[in-house]
């Protein structure tokens, strides 16, 4: 009988070198060359603190919000959480998904669980958020 080799199992990043962060615990991920839109989230970090999430509140498209201004609400089975905006601007998209499978935040929170995009009104303001080691010392401290 030979033995069965299974694949190696893919290490999810708790902390992608490709985000910023905010030391709130959310994530922004930059626009590519032809965007102009970040798309922000939770991170793994914050949506282990708070357990299994069961109910998301974002803003609607077309809303201002403010950078450290609180622009949503998570419910989990732990607590209430408020999401913070990153950064100044307008929501341009957010994701419908989460209304029907909030549990997407616990089990892809850098993927499929990301929360709204925004159009910043100073697009460098992005740069001047947490860089993945940064965030990585402020959590692991």
């Amino acid at each position: 009988m030979t033995a069965l080799h299974s694949a190696p199992r893919r290490q999810i990043s708790l902390y992608p070198d490709d985000l910023r962060y905010t030391a709130e615990h959310e994530w922004v991920r930059s626009p590519g060359e032809a965007e102009s839109s970040v798309r922000v989230g939770i991170t793994h970090y914050a949506q282990e603190q708070l357990g299994d999430i069961v109910y998301v509140q974002l803003p609607a498209v077309g809303d201002e919000v403010t950078a450290g201004g609180v622009c949503g609400e998570l419910e989990s089975t732990k607590s209430v959480s408020e999401l913070f905006a990153p950064v100044t601007g307008t929501v341009v998209a957010r994701n419908e998904e989460l209304d029907a499978a909030p549990e997407q935040v616990n089990a892809d929170p850098y993927g499929a669980g990301w929360m709204i995009e925004i159009v910043p009104s100073d697009p460098g303001a992005v740069d001047q958020l947490l860089t993945a080691d940064d965030y990585r010392s402020q959590v692991e401290g």
